[in-house]
């Protein structure tokens, strides 16, 4: 394993996240991965944020629906709501 790949791998359980400029910024003092390294940090890094992120439930959707229909678009409620029925819709 590259230098490189260890010091992201241990970022990355400490943060359970990493920014490209993170990773940007090991490369180039560290130098590069191996294309097996790239590929194992991308897929943990996309796992944590999936992970990190909240499932909407089928209640929480419809609830966000009927606020759809009843909030004023400019309001904050309506924003909200338009947000959670995005990501049920998206898969999210």
């Amino acid at each position: 394993m590259s230098a490189t790949f260890d010091k992201l791998k241990a970022l990355l359980a400490e943060k359970k996240a990493l920014t490209n400029d993170e990773v940007a910024a090991a490369i180039a003092a560290d130098g590069d991965m191996t294309d097996e390294e790239k590929v194992w940090l991308e897929a943990e890094r996309h796992r944590l944020a999936r992970a990190a992120s909240t499932t909407i439930t089928l209640e929480e959707y419809l609830a966000a629906s009927k606020v759809l229909d009843t909030a004023d678009p400019s309001s904050d409620e309506y924003k909200k709501a338009e947000e959670i029925v995005n990501k049920y819709e998206a898969g999210q």
